[in-house]
């Protein structure tokens, strides 16, 4: 049987003599692109299968040095079953990988129908698609799987134990560790896609994301809220009570603080980190008689004027 080349390289848009990190690089690049869990257009989910392939081969410096072997004439799409370097393969066995075969290979796609005739014909037996002989003793680990698990900011500050639901019907509890972040992964093992020939299954990765909140800015494991204050306690000083991640605590505001003072409160962030109050002034939008005369009265004896430097001195 006559299988034309498949130039690996060239799926990963890498030049023949790049590096390992090239060659990761240009797989998680070309895998996020076209991962058919993300990408629905046609023809994604075989190009994501191409690139799994080509990495799988690339990444092992042993198959990638006998794929190398194939020689200058790739073009021409030669039967490279009888090529030096692959007379173990024509007997559809696993002679020239050792004793162990490809027993413990973590494979980044599905089933054995997933390689293609080339890819069989060269590291895995020319036996055809459901041959007994192929993959004989042939064991893989499953696919791992990613999914969005929704927290609000109070969850992933305390952290604790949750129940989600899987595909399939299954339920699952997770481990949520206290101060886990936006965009963060956690990672359960044995819950990914089933193995192959009795291999493991793989890991589910669930990828935090935060919920929104009106009382929270998140930046890292700082947390920003806005202090609202009167005017008398910006000017006097005064302890108020704020909202944290976790439930409420006290503040103390200086007198005489502005608006966009931050008071930091240490350890009420996310994970260990701080929180910071950011004073904001508020006044009344409307004045009872007793409060227009006294902030009338105020104006009267106050020579304080923001939009001046320095301060009138009183003789």
């Amino acid at each position: 049987m006559a299988v034309g080349y498949r130039d690996y390289y060239e799926i990963l848009g890498v030049p023949r003599d790049a590096s390992q990190e090239e060659i990761r690089a240009a797989h998680r690049r070309l895998a996020r692109k076209y991962h058919p869990d993300v990408n629905k257009e046609p023809g994604a989910e075989e190009r994501f299968k191409e690139i799994s392939e080509a990495y799988e081969v690339l990444r092992d410096p042993e198959k990638r040095a006998r794929y190398d072997r194939l020689g200058p004439n790739w073009r021409s799409g030669q039967d490279v079953t009888g090529s030096p370097g692959f007379e173990g393969f024509e007997r559809g066995g696993f002679e020239g990988f050792g004793r162990g075969g490809f027993e413990g290979v973590d494979f980044d796609f599905g089933g054995l129908d997933d390689f293609s005739d080339f890819f069989r014909s060269v590291f895995g037996g020319r036996g055809r698609r459901g041959d007994r002989g192929f993959g004989a003793g042939f064991s893989t680990r499953g696919r791992d799987r990613e999914a969005v698990l929704e927290l609000s900011i109070e969850e992933a500050a305390r952290g604790g134990r949750r129940r989600i639901s899987l595909g399939g019907g299954g339920e699952v509890e997770v481990e949520i560790p206290p101060g886990v972040r936006d965009g963060q992964r956690i990672r359960l093992a044995g819950e990914g896609g089933a193995g192959i020939g009795g291999g493991p299954s793989g890991d589910l990765f669930l990828r935090v994301r935060l919920r929104p909140d009106k009382r929270f800015r998140i930046e890292g494991d700082r947390v920003y809220t806005d202090l609202l204050v009167t005017p008398w306690e910006a000017a006097l000083g005064a302890k108020v009570e704020v909202p944290t991640p976790t439930g409420t605590a006290q503040v103390v505001v200086p007198p005489g603080s502005s608006s966009g003072r931050r008071l930091r409160l240490r350890g009420e962030g996310l994970g260990g980190g701080d929180l910071y109050a950011v004073v904001q002034i508020r006044v009344p939008r409307t004045l009872t008689h007793e409060e227009r005369a006294l902030f009338e009265q105020l104006a009267e004896v106050s020579d304080f004027n923001p939009r001046r430097s320095r301060r009138r001195t009183r003789a």
